[in-house]
């Protein structure tokens, strides 16, 4: 009889256990496991932009977040997504099925960015976009899982388009690269440039990673639009500059507004085929001392001792506060819909971007500033390439919520 009922509380106990388990399982268990991915162009026209460098601010935040320090497991994998939606989708569903990937982050090229936030949705992971432009990943393709922390074509849109149509240049004709990003920033700048008061005479879509820009150029020039818009980036952008150059676009009176430029297309372009460029960016690695002492840092540790892009910026600075906001949790629920939440609680505060919440539709909320590439006379020291024309307060580098078409955002 002794025998039996213990027996009995035995198998009670197990299934007492058994549930408790289940249950904490169903909750999300704590532990302190970390495992990031870093998905982006490593070998094509956006890698100067991102590719290994991106990899190399992630290290940085994982360093500076002390997590370590404290007993957390981080790891860092990479991907090279070859700006195809595909690839990008099935690395994506490889390292969180099988490697168990809790944050992806980077993912410059839209068309990439958008499949992969379905997923992140679909597989309740996250994603900390840096990289991707396409102001619709915080507008109708918005989730609760993914975050854009430092541009869309919205801030591009109303920091150079409008300044530039203010300013005289009332008539536009775009080259755009034909994919999500390049059609978002056409979209959105051609909306900015009618509001006040311009006209769009026409458009050209080029193919992505295009190398003969003739027969663009050639349209852009034969329309006697004031500004020739590059809706484009990295490889492509440059490109066209440079037989812009050749064409003597600029020198025919019309002007090039490079909607997206990066310090690193600035730099190899040369100041003498991109001085007199205007553009938007929110972050620039000469803006104060702590942008300058973080970027040394960063130029020392990059492969070919660049200094950091805008995009590279954002990825530090996003996880950096992923990893704040975990450890403010006291640990890692495996759950990205309940650490993006909590990212949203906590106002983000980095040395690069400053402080910044992060509204209910995924995007921080930091100034932008409008630039112009110096002349080759006016750089007293390498590397100092920009001067700031004016700066654009958060209120107004990013869609209003009244706008959004988020449906996490009720009206």
């Amino acid at each position: 009889m002794t025998t039996t009922l213990a027996r009995r509380y035995a198998v009670l106990f197990a299934c007492a256990a058994l549930t408790i388990s289940t249950s904490a399982f169903a909750q999300g268990k704590l532990d302190k496991n970390v495992k990031i991915g870093v998905l982006n162009d490593m070998s094509s026209l956006y890698a100067d932009i991102g590719g290994a460098n991106s990899v190399v601010a992630a290290n940085m935040a994982i360093e500076d977040s002390g997590l370590r320090a404290k007993g957390w497991t981080i790891d860092l994998v990479s991907g090279d997504h070859q700006n195809k939606p595909d690839v990008g989708v099935n690395i994506a569903r490889n390292w969180i099925d099988n490697d168990k990937v809790d944050m992806i982050t980077d993912t410059p090229n839209s068309g990439v960015a958008l499949a992969v936030s379905n997923l992140v949705k679909e597989k309740n992971s996250i994603m900390l976009n840096s990289g991707a432009a396409t102001a619709d990943l915080t507008g109708k393709a918005c989730n609760a899982n993914t975050i854009s922390f430092t541009f869309d074509t919205y801030m591009l849109a109303n920091g150079t388009g409008k300044a530039l149509t203010k300013a005289g240049g009332d008539s536009w004709f775009f080259l755009t690269a034909d994919y999500a990003f390049g059609h978002a920033l056409e979209r959105d700048t051609s909306a900015v440039v009618t509001a006040n008061g311009g006209k769009v005479l026409g458009d050209v879509k080029h193919p992505l990673n295009t190398a003969d820009f003739s027969s663009f150029l050639l349209q852009a020039q034969a329309s006697k639009a004031k500004i020739v818009g590059l809706a484009n980036a990295g490889g492509d952008t440059d490109n066209a500059i440079k037989q812009a150059s050749e064409f003597g676009i600029t020198a025919g009176g019309q002007k090039l507004a490079a909607l997206l430029l990066f310090i690193n297309d600035v730099h190899a372009l040369g100041l003498k085929i991109s001085q007199g460029l205007t553009f938007t960016e929110s972050f620039y690695w000469d803006m104060n001392d702590q942008t300058r002492a973080w970027s040394k840092r960063f130029q020392k540790l990059s492969p070919k001792g660049t200094m950091p892009s805008m995009t590279v910026a954002g990825v530090y600075a996003g996880v950096l506060h992923y990893l704040k906001a975990l450890d403010a949790m006291g640990g890692n629920p495996h759950d990205g819909a309940k650490v993006v939440a909590k990212m949203k609680e906590i106002p983000t505060d980095d040395p690069l971007f400053g402080k910044g919440p992060l509204r209910i539709d995924g995007r921080r909320i930091i100034p932008a500033y409008l630039f112009e590439v110096k002349k080759p006379e006016e750089s007293k020291y390498p590397w100092d390439y920009y001067k700031l024309v004016a700066t654009i307060s958060p209120e107004d580098a990013a869609k209003p919520l009244k706008d959004s078409e988020c449906p996490l955002v009720k009206k």
